[in-house]
Formats: structure tokens, sequence, C-alpha cells
């Protein structure tokens, strides 16, 4: 009896010591908070459920490049920034724009892409950026958003339509639910404007640069976290070494990184 107890006992042991292993080796692995919602050509996913676009492969690059093991993390949108400060992840790598707004809470990389936001709306029908243009017309924004921000601050008589993603967003202006869209305009341009449920759709005036809507795109970090410098480190090495170019142009015909 005692030396079948003193076995179990060692596999009980070993068990525990298993599970802790795994643990420990979950916990190496950098959590990459990211929406789960399509984005495209940043965020595309399969019927099967799985994740491709621009950012999915430079996220891969990017850990590659470190020589870090990652996770991808899902989280609404809207938690995305408490969940960071909160550790339940470790980075947020999701076209989340740069600007003094979130920099009070979190530190951000150098940037990976830039981009600009613009109105979008149904071809042929007029718009014009004033108090007045917009007097009348409801625009669907996602919450959470610089873009949203931006429009508050600017057009605080704006009447405005949040929505908790961009495709519910989307799937509202081309039902005639609301009259315009104000995103991402790479996003607008490469990804909705090219699906078949955007064709009668198009951008609206000039694309609208801020430093309310941001400083380009960039990872976003807990303040202080030392990844950073490997982050920018190896962003830089990806420029130069031809990795980041090899992803953009299988989605896109410009530098998305912008001047």
């Amino acid at each position: 009896m005692a030396y079948v107890g003193l076995r179990r006992w060692m596999a009980a042991l070993g068990i525990v010591a298993g599970l802790g292993m795994a643990q420990a080796e979950a916990a190496d692995k950098v959590k990459v908070g990211f929406a789960p919602e399509p984005y495209a050509p940043f965020w595309i996913q399969d019927a099967a459920g799985t994740w491709s676009g621009f950012e999915v492969e430079f996220i891969d690059a990017l850990f590659k490049q470190m020589g870090l093991e990652y996770e991808l993390t899902p989280i609404p949108w809207d938690g995305i920034i408490p969940a960071l400060t909160e550790q339940k992840i470790d980075v947020i790598i999701n076209s989340m724009g740069v600007n003094e707004e979130r920099k009070k809470v979190v530190d951000f990389s150098d940037k990976y892409y830039d981009t600009t936001v613009s109105f979008f709306g149904r071809k042929g029908e007029p718009f014009e950026l004033s108090e007045a243009g917009l007097q009348g017309k409801v625009i669907g924004v996602q919450t959470a958003t610089a873009q949203l921000s931006w429009l508050q601050a600017k057009f605080p008589n704006a009447e405005v339509k949040m929505y908790d993603t961009q495709d519910n967003a989307n799937a509202d202006l081309a039902a005639g639910r609301v009259d315009l869209g104000l995103a991402d305009t790479v996003y607008t341009a490469e990804g909705f404007l090219k699906a078949p449920e955007g064709q009668d759709f198009e951008l609206k005036g000039e694309q609208i640069s801020d430093p309310l809507i941001g400083e380009g795109i960039g990872v976003a970090l807990r303040k202080g976290d030392p990844l950073k410098e490997k982050i920018n480190a190896a962003i830089k090495a990806l420029r130069e070494n031809g990795t980041y170019k090899a992803i953009n142009d299988k989605y896109f015909t410009f530098d998305v990184y912008g001047g």
C-alpha cells in the first residue's frame, strides 16, 4: 500500500509539475490584444475563423524579428485599453492611432503605418464639411475611436449614431439608416469600398489629418514596459530588411507606412 501510495503521489506531483510548465510556457507568450471583427485589408477572417491580413502578417513578422512567442487575444474594441492596463493582455496591435488622449493612459511604439480618416457616403450625394453641411445628416461612427472624438470636438451639434463595430456601422449605411460614415481612410478605400456592399459608395471631401486623430498607428503597451524598445527596433529592422515591403505589397499598391 505504501508503495502504491508513493507511486500515486509521484504521479500527482508529475501532473502538477506538467501543469506548472504549461502555465509558465503560456506566461512566456506575449498576449496581443485585437478586436475580433473584420477590418479588411488589415484583419480578414475566413469561414473557418482563421485570421489573415496586413496586420496579422505584420504581427507574425514583428515577433519573429524579436524572437518572442505571442498569442492573439480577442477583446471587444471598447474594452481593449482597459484590458491592457488591467494586464489581461500585454500589447494592442489593432490599427490604434497614437494620440495625446491615449498617451495619457498607455505608451506607444513608433508608428508601423499611417492613415487619415475620411467621410464616405452614397455616390453622387452632395457633401460639405461644415456645421450647415452636416445638418440633418446622421453619421455612423464606431465607438471609442479617434474619429469619434474628433467629430464630437469639431462638430458637437452633429447627429452621431455610435456602433460597437465598424461592420455594423457600414451595414446601416448600406441600408440607408445613416447618411455618412467616418472611418480610417485606408480601411474605407481598400476594404469597404472594394467590397460588394460598398460599390455604391465613395469617399467624401478631403482626407482629414489632425492631432486629435493621431500621429500614425502604433503598438500600445502599458506605461514603462521595456518591450517598447524591442518593438521599435523590430519595426525598424522589418523596414530595412524588406520584410515590411513584402507584406505591404500583398495588400496595397502604395507604401502604407506613409511619409
